[in-house]
C-alpha cells in the first residue's frame, strides 16, 4: 500500500512540475518587460535592472513609467537597502 502512495504522490508531482515551471518563467518575463520600460532612461541600467528585477519578483509589481508613480506599488516603494535608502528604482 506503501509503494503505491507513493508511486501516486510521485506521478502527480511530475504531472504538475511543468505547470509550476511555467508560471514562475511567465512571471520572470513579466518582470523583465516592466523592467524595461522602468530602466529605458537610467544612466547605469544594468544596476536598474538588477534591482528592479529584485523588487518586481517580491512585490509583483513595477510602477509605470520611467521614473516616480510609487504609489501604485507600496511594497516596491517601501523596499530599503541596509543603509535605509530606497532599493528599487
Amino acid at each position: 500500500m506503501k509503494k503505491f502512495a507513493f508511486a501516486t504522490f510521485l506521478l502527480v508531482a511530475l504531472l504538475l512540475s511543468p505547470a509550476f515551471f511555467d508560471a514562475a518563467m511567465a512571471g520572470s518575463s513579466l518582470c523583465d518587460s516592466k523592467c524595461a520600460v522602468r530602466c529605458s532612461k537610467a544612466g547605469r541600467m544594468d544596476r536598474c535592472l538588477q534591482y528592479c528585477g529584485i523588487c518586481c519578483e517580491k512585490c509583483q509589481c513595477v510602477p509605470s513609467g520611467t521614473y516616480g508613480h510609487k504609489d501604485e506599488c507600496p511594497c516596491y516603494r517601501d523596499m530599503k537597502n541596509s543603509k535605509g535608502e530606497p532599493k528599487c528604482p
